[in-house]
């Protein structure tokens, strides 16, 4: 059986496994460890706790870590949301990561990355509700062709949901991500954007 590309099916699940094993190779929006010591990137509370310094003084910080009892998978999403002081929608104007694990959460961390950074709040989270639909699919992918398409290089996560043990490996950037997405609304309507670059980091 061949897919619209002329490819086999086994010849599209090695095209996938490619996928992943070079995003998690080369991840993208990962911060390296030792960039914790680079005051101009970090503050640090004293306690042995740092955050990232907000980028844009129009946004709104917050961060989620994530852990995956399973395999050991940790992963720390943070993301700065605009504060709709411009009148536009909410956007993630900028989401890293740091944290260790296999190459399915470490590729999709560095695939969400490029997935959601710059998008709408709400844009990003019909992203997320598309992925966790593929994970629901146990290897059947989407019949929605647009949600398809919009995740792009996320559809390589297609032959993980065949696997249940795997599946919260690949969840666990998305579940960081509305994690802090929803701290930072929080923030926002509690009339954080007011004095973002002053306000605690979660």
């Amino acid at each position: 059986m061949a897919d619209d590309y002329g490819m086999s099916e086994q010849e599209l699940e090695q095209m996938y496994q490619e996928v992943i094993l070079d995003a998690a190779k080369h991840p993208h929006g990962r911060i390296d460890s030792a960039d914790r010591d680079d005051p101009a990137a970090y503050d640090g509370s004293g306690d042995g706790a740092v955050t990232l310094k907000l980028e844009h003084e129009y946004c709104v910080p917050a961060q989620s870590q994530q852990f995956n009892p399973t395999c050991g998978d940790t992963a720390t999403v943070h993301v700065e949301v605009s504060d709709g002081s411009d009148g536009g929608p909410n956007r993630i104007e900028r989401v890293v990561w740091e944290g260790q694990g296999c190459s399915i959460s470490q590729a999709s961390l560095s695939i969400m990355v490029d997935l959601v950074q710059g998008r709408s709040v709400d844009e990003a989270m019909g992203l997320a509700r598309a992925f966790h639909q593929l994970m629901e699919s146990r290897g059947a992918g989407l019949d929605d062709e647009a949600a398809q398409e919009e995740l792009g290089d996320a559809i390589a996560f297609q032959g993980v949901s065949r696997y249940p043990m795997r599946i919260k490996c690949a969840l666990l950037a998305w579940e960081g991500l509305k994690a802090s997405v929803a701290t930072a609304l929080t923030r926002i309507d509690e009339g954080a954007g007011d004095s973002a670059g002053d306000k605690e980091r979660s």
